[in-house]
């Protein structure tokens, strides 16, 4: 199959639109690929499907995204809004609140859990999601401030870890 745009060239890529209800396909050389490549990211950058993306549901005030810095390398919200990047590893923690509703809607879960065997022994699925609820309850500890509580689970955690590695 020749390719749709220049016709000289063998199509390696294979796109399909849909455009108001309407779906058509482009298949492409290696060339014209990536030329409609950098068209498309002129178009729609990275940094504009971030913030997109950011904004897209619940509303951070203006107000509040001109206040957001990092303490580090003073990036701003609105900078990383801009540029689709975060300045520094200090910026997850500035930005906690506005990147966890952004990953919740790109990843669906604002939680990493990974991949894992789909048949897991059950020994070891039972110690997995006994270390996921000791993780919660560490994290609500946490928050409500019982650092006395927190610390047992803390304890209760490496030593589940532990167990595992030897």
């Amino acid at each position: 199959m020749q390719c749709d745009v220049c016709g000289n060239k063998k199509a390696t890529v294979h796109l399909t639109e849909i455009v108001d209800e309407q779906m058509t396909e482009l298949h492409l050389c290696e060339d014209c690929a990536r030329q409609k490549s950098v068209q498309m990211e002129q178009q729609f950058g990275l940094a504009d499907l971030l913030a997109g993306l950011a904004d897209f549901g619940q509303q951070v005030k203006n107000v509040e995204k001109i206040k957001l810095q990092c303490s580090n390398c003073s990036m701003t919200y609105d900078d990383f809004r801009k540029f689709g990047r975060l300045g520094c590893s200090e910026c997850y923690n500035a930005f906690r609140e506005q990147l966890a509703v952004l990953l919740k809607k790109i990843h669906g879960s604002n939680q990493h859990l990974g991949k894992a065997p789909s048949k897991l022994p059950q020994p070891i699925k039972k110690k997995i999601d006994q270390l996921q609820e000791l993780k919660r309850q560490l994290q609500r500890a946490i928050e409500a401030e019982s650092f006395e509580e927190a610390a047992a689970l803390r304890d209760k955690i490496r030593g589940l870890e532990k167990k595992g590695e030897g």
